[in-house]
């Protein structure tokens, strides 16, 4: 068995100061997105080894973890709908978010941007060092170039999933690539423009990414690439106004039949030794309590309103997100009894939210939970007694059999609906009986609608940053179709302006690259 599976966390004690720093150490970040990442270690000292090009590759990857990546793009993903609402109104005024009421000028709506168009930069950086013309001139050959050429295809497919989050949420880009490096003022690229890009260059690596379930643990596979491009073509009807559901159908295809399955329990999913779901997990960001982190899964695990260290293996606590109505409404009941998805906290909590800064205003999940499949807590290796080992699934098995089924429905070709009716009612046995191949929790197929697939998306994938993507798609984020609790920050919930399906570029960075324009009605 390859070091890594065995030990998940082996790369991330490897990480050097090549790459991991804040992303926010950039005021503007198009104006140093094609410059590369300065250090006091050479390129020609750092690339002189394929050690030194593996460090450097993990550390991109640690990046993931490290800087507040996910904490940010979780914060976008969730608190715009009906799935969460934030007490402390931090991290730039994230209370915006939910009210559907934010500007280009929110401090919110530039970190992730910086985040992610910094760690493109680095990406950036590292395609250039290990392009074929620069691994021939340090002499790499045979074994050694091969390697390298596969760390190239993971640098690139990261690069791909960064980009395919600016398309997701920004729309229109700035676009920056390692043929650009040391050149100013990146050029704005449309959403369409993208979507091509990126598809391209996922197809480009296939042959040059490991097989799928070989590669080390948070490093991804040619099911991590399916998957993405699975996701993409779900969505691209909203990216390019072109449907792509028989591309989709597809690329699940190439995952399912690649040998992963459903692990048992869903409360196994989010547990501080979830690294031990190698069946269901494509792909994951990385944690562990020895790297000091407030972001990524510590956030979720102590994030969530009301529930006590005894129930999420840290400390008490922080008191920071709940949920609303409108997403208990859609479990059977508010405890595991019959759906165990419902990780509903109700001790301390009310139902209904009369103000959004109340924390006790909101049922919360106890979804994250720092202990291991016996429920006890990790022990803790580090001063603060308090960090996170839950590793972040970016894909899933879950979600590919989700995607399936919707697209099927959408009139995509290459499946069935029998089929589709089948991984549903999957999901639906490990949700109600611990057990993929049970019935307690089956539908029939004149069940199995667009609609009911909306709200099974939300039922399985709640507080995994999926939901705002999935409003989105089904054109009930900013419309009438579907209400939630201070959406348009009315109590009960009213339409809002359709601009609020993207965000705005931020106004820094408007300011410091006369290449870009702002998207439409901000």
């Amino acid at each position: 068995m390859n070091d890594i599976k065995m030990n998940p966390y082996k790369f991330l004690t490897i990480v050097t100061a090549f790459v991991l720093v804040s992303a926010l150490s950039l005021s503007s970040c198009t104006s140093d997105l094609n410059k590369m990442p300065t250090n006091g270690i050479t390129n020609s000292e750092q690339y002189s080894t394929v050690a030194g090009y593996k460090q450097s590759l993990v550390s991109l990857f640690s990046n993931l973890a490290y800087n507040n990546f996910l904490r940010y793009y979780w914060e976008m993903q969730e608190y715009p709908t009906d799935e969460a609402v934030g007490t402390w109104d931090d991290d730039g005024n994230t209370g915006e978010y939910h009210k559907l009421d934010w500007s280009a000028d929110l401090t919110a709506i530039n970190n992730l941007y910086t985040v992610v168009m910094t760690n493109i930069t680095y990406c950036n950086n590292f395609i250039n060092e290990a392009s074929d013309a620069n691994v021939a001139k340090r002499g790499f050959t045979g074994t050694d170039a091969a390697t390298i050429k596969q760390y190239l295809a993971e640098a690139k497919f990261l690069r791909a999933y960064f980009y395919w989050i600016m398309m997701d949420e920004y729309a229109n880009p700035p676009f920056a690539t390692e043929q650009t490096l040391g050149q100013s003022n990146p050029t704005q690229i449309k959403r369409d423009a993208l979507f091509d890009w990126i598809e391209a260059q996922l197809k480009s690596i296939d042959t040059d990414l490991p097989d799928p379930k070989t590669n080390e643990w948070g490093l991804p596979d040619k099911a991590a690439e399916w998957s993405l491009l699975a996701r993409m073509y779900l969505n691209a009807s909203v990216y390019t106004d072109t449907a792509r559901y028989t591309d989709a159908i597809t690329y699940c295809n190439k995952v399912i039949n690649a040998g992963y399955s459903l692990e048992p329990c869903y409360n196994w999913l989010m547990l501080g030794d979830n690294y031990k779901n190698t069946n269901e997990f494509i792909f994951t960001i990385n944690y562990k309590n020895s790297m000091e982190t407030w972001g990524g899964t510590n956030f979720l695990s102590l994030g969530a309103a009301g529930v006590p260290s005894t129930v999420n293996g840290l400390s008490s606590s922080w008191g920071e997100f709940r949920t609303t109505s409108a997403l208990v409404n859609l479990f059977p009941s508010t405890d595991t009894l019959t759906d165990k998805r419902a990780e509903f906290w109700t001790t301390g909590q009310t139902l209904d939210i009369t103000s959004i800064s109340s924390q006790t205003d909101g049922y919360s999940f106890y979804k994250y939970r720092n202990v291991d499949r016996s429920g006890q807590a990790i022990v803790q290796n580090n001063s603060y007694g308090n960090l996170s080992d839950i590793d972040f699934p970016v894909f899933r098995l879950a979600e590919i059999y989700l995607i399936y089924a919707e697209a099927v429905l959408r009139g995509g070709s290459g499946g069935s609906m029998s089929t589709a009716l089948s991984y549903i009612n999957q999901l639906r046995g490990r949700a109600y009986a611990n057990n993929p191949q049970s019935t307690a929790g089956n539908i029939t197929l004149s069940q199995l609608t667009l609609n009911f697939i909306l709200d099974e998306r939300a039922r399985e994938l709640y507080w995994e940053a999926q939901r705002r993507t999935d409003l989105v798609r089904y054109n009930k984020l900013t419309t009438a179709d579907y209400l939630w609790p201070w959406k348009g920050n009315v109590a009960a919930g009213k339409a809002v302006d359709s601009k609020y399906n993207i965000f705005p570029i931020p106004t820094s960075d408007l300011l410091a690259n006369p290449n870009l324009t702002q998207n439409t009605g901000y």
